[in-house]
């Protein structure tokens, strides 16, 4: 394991554009001949400013932008482009031969220059890159540009888990551990900015991690409280009525088990409230408004305030207990939605030890979900507070076999015995299918552990031996039948309930068994797009599948056809001919081995896959 280090001298440049590819060809495309430009929208933070840097980069334009503190000046943000006081039919004439024009913070422009802005549209002869914050108030002449359809609009959404993942895997050269990553998208919320300071602020304080068995690294401890990470939580941390505060820091302190709005002043929760720095849920529980405050407030308690407000071990303890008993439920009922463990998160993210029990079931329910590197990470948490640990080397060794990983599932059983469910995948990442198939008859009474066998294709033996009317005994009947029909059943069954590797096996057993080539090859698909979710599976059920790749153009026309778009609307849109988008929906159709349009809602569920 080694740590981080930064070099004080390094200058720090932007982190390699990545994540919104397709985003980038819709922007350029818009700047093309025949397009009149586009407006660009998104939260906060969400890399507006970055992806129109990068669609502009190389090419002739100018550039204006909105600021607070000019909102009030007329042509303010035009001041660099104008001679003093233009009216606005003139402002229009010494502007029309700029040929590409951004308009940055767009909301935050004054009322002429909006209005500036509108006229240039309206007249045409100038393409507009027009980017606004879609939080916060436009000016109506803004707003209209989209309204008016003078403007096409791409509303960027927060980044999401795996986009989080892709842009730490490329500006931290290596992918974060799964616990690490959960932590990040969770306190960032997709802000690009805020991730960026997060991640400086960890590097910078020695708190990153490698782990050269893994290729990965993590971030364990309590968050540093540097001047960039401070600035994102001034609203709290600036507030200093003495009530309000101290409502705050126990809220603060309280995180992981979020107490009654009756345990606090009403007056001060409804000030607090109004500010916009707690929630209040439908149980009447209170908790603060963003991830990241709970943790800078409690950086930033001294020490005698935060042992008087921090929860004894003991107190953990009992709440801990009752997130076990309330997973151990769920599992037992086959219910693998997955539960929040705030209590379990804290302790990991903090860098205290979880109790191998709980991280063994916290595990189990990953893996069951076909989060397999999630899976391993749980246990692995395990691990450090009991190395022996039986249960937690058995769920590492299931997660590496089931990815088809036979090192990494042998060392981690190869200091002890060999649990009977972990031998088995041992059996068969090691390609002694047979000996598995032994191991699994001969073995646990378990019905779970007997569902193994179907899962590698052999249900004749096991078949009488799953729950009654369980998706696992429908399972086994409907592959003893080779019934391609029934197994689509079972594998929307098993999604349903959260299984989702074991749906993605289904429908790929389905592959074969159906005699309706279109029928194979939507089971393909929907094979494909569950696997692709399950964290690098590689099971003898998925073997047979290859997982297709679209280009960018392929996945962007397919994204709109999926939300109900026709070929002529997709064309119009992306200013592309009716033909070119029915060759590029065709393509992806062979790509993926997909028979029509009814298969497109399966397709976007694919993760983002880069250029073929």
């Amino acid at each position: 394991m080694t740590t981080f280090e930064r070099d004080a001298k390094t200058l720090e440049l932007p982190w390699p554009f990545t994540a919104r590819e397709d985003e980038l060809e819709l922007v350029r495309r818009s700047l093309t001949a025949g397009a009149h430009g586009i407006l660009v929208t998104g939260p906060a933070g969400c890399g507006k400013s970055r992806l129109v840097t990068e669609a502009v980069r190389g090419t002739d334009r100018a550039r204006v932008a909105g600021t607070p503190e000019t909102r009030h000046l007329p042509f303010a943000a035009f001041a660099h482009l104008l001679p003093e006081t233009p009216s606005l039919h003139r402002a229009v004439q010494l502007l029309s031969a700029v040929r590409l024009l951004v308009v940055d913070d767009a909301h935050l422009l004054d009322d002429a220059s909006a209005a500036l802005v509108h006229q240039l549209a309206v007249h045409g002869r100038t393409r507009l890159l027009v980017v606004a914050e879609d939080d916060a108030p436009l000016p109506g002449a803004v707003a209209r540009l989209w309204t008016g359809e003078l403007l096409p609009r791409l509303a960027l959404e927060p980044l999401g888990r795996e986009d989080v993942e892709q842009v730490l895997a490329a500006g931290v050269a290596g992918t974060p551990e799964p616990l690490t990553l959960n932590r990040l998208h969770r306190l960032c919320r997709g802000d690009l900015r805020l991730l960026r300071d997060l991640l400086d602020a960890a590097r910078e304080h020695g708190a990153l991690e490698r782990h050269p068995d893994t290729g990965t690294w993590s971030w364990r401890g309590p968050l540093p409280l540097t001047s960039t990470v401070r600035a994102h939580c001034a609203r709290v941390l600036e507030r200093t009525e003495p009530a309000e505060r101290e409502t705050l820091d126990r809220l603060a302190f309280a995180e992981t088990v979020a107490p009654p709005a009756d345990d606090f002043d009403l007056r001060t929760l409804e000030h607090l409230e109004a500010a916009g720095l707690i929630h209040l849920d439908d149980r009447g529980t209170v908790s603060l408004a963003h991830p990241l405050y709970g943790p800078a407030l409690r950086a930033a308690a001294g020490r005698l305030r935060a042992r008087r407000l921090a929860r004894t071990p003991e107190r953990y303890g009992r709440a801990l207990d009752a997130e076990s008993a309330a997973l151990r439920r769920r599992l037992d009922r086959g219910d693998l939605r997955p539960l929040a463990s705030p209590v379990a998160e804290w302790l990991v993210e903090e860098g205290t030890r979880v109790p191998a029990a709980h991280a063994a079931l916290r595990a189990r329910a990953a893996r069951l979900r076909g989060e397999l590197r999630e899976a391993a990470a749980w246990a692995r948490e395990g691990l450090r507070d009991t190395p022996g640990d039986p249960s937690c080397r058995a769920e590492v060794a299931l997660a590496a076999a089931q990815s088809g990983d036979a090192t990494g599932a042998g060392e981690a059983v190869a200091d002890g015995p060999v649990p009977a469910g972990a031998a088995v995948w041992l059996a068969v990442v090691g390609g002694d299918t047979g000996e598995a198939l032994e191991l699994i008859y001969h073995g646990d009474e378990d019905p779970l552990a007997r569902y193994d066998a179907v899962r590698l294709g052999a249900p004749e033996k096991v078949a009488d031996q799953m729950p009654h009317d369980s998706p696992f005994a429908r399972h086994a009947d409907a592959l003893v039948r080779a019934d391609g029909p029934a197994l689509d059943r079972v594998a929307a069954e098993l999604e349903e309930h959260g299984y989702l590797l074991f749906a993605a096996e289904a429908y790929a057993q389905a592959v074969p068994a159906h005699r309706d080539p279109r029928a194979s090859r939507t089971a393909r698909t929907r094979a494909v797009a569950l696997a692709a979710r399950c964290q690098g599976a590689r099971t003898p059920a998925l073997s047979g599948l290859v997982l297709g790749e679209l280009t960018a153009r392929q996945r962007q026309i397919v994204t709109l056809a999926a939300a109900g778009l026709s070929n002529r609307q997709i064309a119009e849109q992306l200013t592309l001919s009716i033909r070119t988008v029915g060759n590029h929906l065709y393509s992806a159709y062979t790509r993926l081995g997909a028979s029509d349009r009814g298969d497109l809602p399966w397709l976007v569920r694919l993760p983002d896959t880069r250029t073929a």
